[in-house]
């Protein structure tokens, strides 16, 4: 967990730690490793393929992983209900 979210760029901490954080206890083992090579990855690749800068190429090592973080990054998460005026 500290490695998804201490990236050393705050978008990579923001999307690879979110994803991390929302996904890491339902993660099979073939996951868990794909996860690993996906934190040994340059952060600056990291950042312009998670973002949609530019495309993940199809040779990089869990490109079906990274494809997942960064569409579940896109997915907008749904908003907590609006708070109620005070007096009801």
């Amino acid at each position: 967990m500290y490695r998804a979210t201490h990236r050393g760029t705050y978008e990579n901490d923001i999307l690879l730690g979110g994803f991390v954080r929302r996904h890491l206890d339902a993660m099979p083992e073939s996951e868990l490793a794909a996860l690993e090579a996906v934190l040994e990855l340059p952060d600056n690749d990291l950042a312009d393929w998670l973002t949609g800068r530019m495309p993940i190429p199809d040779e990089v090592e869990s490109v079906l992983l990274l494809r997942r973080i960064r569409d579940d990054a896109a997915t907008p998460s749904p908003q907590p209900p609006p708070a109620r005026g005070g007096g009801e």
